[in-house]
């Protein structure tokens, strides 16, 4: 059977999921009767809930006698150390950009990277039934877009399709026929989509994604370069530098049919498979016959530019609403994760009670903490920090910068400017992107964008959208401001009363509730001056056996600020901790004891100086 390779390129929310199921129900990857959630290749809950796609994932679908391998890529910068390996796996991409929005930064990111290893890119305009779609313009931007990415004059003449994944159907026309479907794309994508090139000689093959499987083991998926691979056929691992990381045997090869992953006997060159069986070989180490002594070339892994620490919680609340809170089981946790992501890198400290965690963005740990504290995880997590360099013949400390780009309503532009500034970003570009928005193009310090995204809705009125891009490594940009207010901190342990929090609204908003359980040291609120507050939050209303009218009205509270954790991660400051737990997210002072508050600071105040 012959076989095509393609991948699925497109920007966050402009429907690549939503296509690729389309095409699995069309070509009879599923039963007529067969009930499939909606969005099947994202498969993680995080990722439903958030319309996000974490992790890439490869399907197939069988078309007149041809077997097409599709991987759905992720769109989110945090994720695109997946996107490039992928790309050196496929011979083709559709390139998938909405009616309305038009390509955006992630597209630019991941079509850059795409013309750039020689694809052939197939454009398919869809969401054409938008209300504002404006597909015409849209075309000249992906034309304009592709020039400016230095495509080929055969880059540049490529096939166009519209359609809607939603409903089912992709054409030449915007306007359809309608009832042919998704056929047209799949007869495009036999036509346009070179088979797979293959090597000479003996099995190789580059690791592209790898997973952890509680029953397999290590499961690294990759297409195969050349050769043929058999389940018992003794292989080896080669680093890039072409050390020998391992020998072994391959226990199990998985292929991908429609949504399945289903065992087979043998794997030949061209297809994509995953392998298990191996336990230290990873994404970009060739995996090959005993007798290939050269690595294939392969795209290195980013480097992470963010790191936390991940701390055992000792809060007096401890254990009360997770059942997994040791050192060992984190760390346990914590490694496993590592295993099969590999932009995570997790470092332990010399106390064995916290660990650091790098990965590529603050999303990608959310992600990850959020998804702890799903399993039972009760765990303490420190402010992010980005990774710097040193620069090796200057001495120079080096910070990763990213390219930002907002898209906004003109009226709020002045503002957005303003903040960016504020954080030590240089504005590179401004210009219209359709009706009265504006698009802003910005290269800014990761540190200072931490936090930024929930205060530029505000500012905005949540009409703004803003993508991110790692740029490079570039010299220290300075101080940036941080926070201004101090926080409310409660002094005892026991449950906020209502009467108590009514009583210091004065002092600034709050962010628990009447009810919520605090101890000694937890933030309580935010308060309206500089500098840190203790207060009491138990504190009832003292009965009298007097009744006087108006007394005893209820009690009104301002509805709390409500803590999220990706907000909560970027409000803190150094000496302040997020406590996580499956039911709760608190806010913390890294000491809880005032006394030891108080050395910490003459401590840091002395190191200062």
């Amino acid at each position: 059977m012959s076989i095509r390779n393609i991948a699925i390129i497109a920007h966050v929310d402009h429907g690549k999921t939503t296509l690729v199921d389309e095409l699995l129900k069309q070509s009879g990857s599923f039963r007529e009767n067969q009930r499939v959630a909606e969005r099947v290749m994202d498969s993680g809950d995080i990722e439903k809930e958030r319309g996000i796609t974490i992790l890439a994932k490869a399907t197939s679908v069988e078309w007149k006698g041809t077997r097409i391998n599709i991987v759905d890529t992720p769109g989110h910068a945090d994720f695109g150390g997946e996107v490039e390996r992928i790309l050196s796996m496929v011979d083709g991409a559709i390139v998938l950009v909405d009616s309305s929005e038009g390509p955006m930064p992630q597209t630019k990111f991941v079509v850059g990277k795409a013309l750039k290893v020689g694809l052939k890119p197939i454009v398919a305009i869809n969401k054409i039934d938008r209300p504002d779609g404006r597909h015409e313009e849209v075309l000249n931007e992906v034309f304009d877009l592709f020039a400016n990415l230095d495509a080929t004059d055969e880059q540049l003449d490529f096939p166009i399709l519209y359609g809607s994944g939603r409903n089912g159907w992709m054409n030449v026309n915007p306007e359809g026929p309608q009832d042919q479907g998704m056929a047209p794309l799949l007869d495009l994508v036999l036509k346009h989509v070179p088979e797979p090139t293959v090597g000479e000689g003996p099995f190789r093959m580059i690791g592209t994604i790898l997973e952890a499987n509680p029953f397999l083991g290590r499961i690294i998926t990759g297409r195969v370069h050349s050769g043929s691979i058999k389940p018992n056929q003794a292989v080896k691992v080669l680093g890039q530098d072409g050390k020998l990381i391992e020998t072994g045997r391959v226990s199990k090869i998985l292929a991908f049919r429609g949504i399945e992953r289903q065992p087979i006997e043998e794997a030949q060159a061209g297809d994509i498979v995953a392998i298990a069986g191996l336990t230290k070989g990873t994404v970009a180490d060739t995996f090959c016959d005993p007798s290939v002594t050269e690595a294939l070339k392969a795209q290195p892994i980013d480097p992470p530019t963010v790191t936390m620490s991940f701390i055992v919680n000792d809060s007096p609340l401890a254990g009360t609403e997770g059942d997994k809170v040791t050192s060992r089981v984190i760390r346990d946790r914590l490694f496993k994760e590592a295993e099969g992501n590999v932009a995570l890198k997790i470092e332990e400290s010399g106390d064995k009670d916290s660990f650091f965690v790098s990965g590529r963005g603050e999303l990608q740990l959310a992600v990850l903490i959020e998804t702890m504290r799903r399993e039972g995880f009760e765990l303490a997590v420190s402010r992010p920090r980005v990774v710097m360099h040193k620069d090796e013949e200057t001495g120079q400390m080096l910070e990763p910068v990213e390219e930002v780009v907002i898209d906004v309503d003109e009226e709020h532009s002045g503002i957005v400017v303003q903040k960016m500034s504020e954080r030590k970003a240089e504005m590179v570009e401004l210009r219209p992107s359709g009706g009265n928005r504006v698009r802003l193009v910005f290269f800014a310090p990761t540190r200072g964008l931490i936090g930024y995204q929930s205060e530029l809705l505000t500012d905005t009125r949540g009409t703004a959208i803003m993508n991110r891009l790692f740029h490079e490594y570039q010299p220290y940009k300075g101080e940036i401001g941080g926070r201004v207010n101090g926080v409310l901190l409660s002094n005892e342990s026991g449950e906020a009363v209502a009467y108590a929090l009514f009583n210091l609204e004065d002092r600034g908003p709050m962010v628990i509730d009447a009810g919520d359980k605090v101890y000694a040291g937890m933030i309580v609120g935010i308060h309206t001056r500089d500098n840190d507050l203790e207060v009491n939050v138990l504190k009832g209303k003292k009965l009298t056996n007097i009744r006087a009218a108006g007394k005893d009205e209820a009690v009104r509270l301002t509805p709390p600020i409500k803590m999220t954790l990706e907000r909560a991660l970027s409000w803190i400051q150094d000496d302040e901790l997020v406590e996580v737990t499956p039911k709760s997210i608190r806010l913390r002072k890294l000491y809880l004891d005032s006394n030891d508050r108080k050395r910490f600071e003459k401590q840091r105040s002395a190191g200062a100086a």
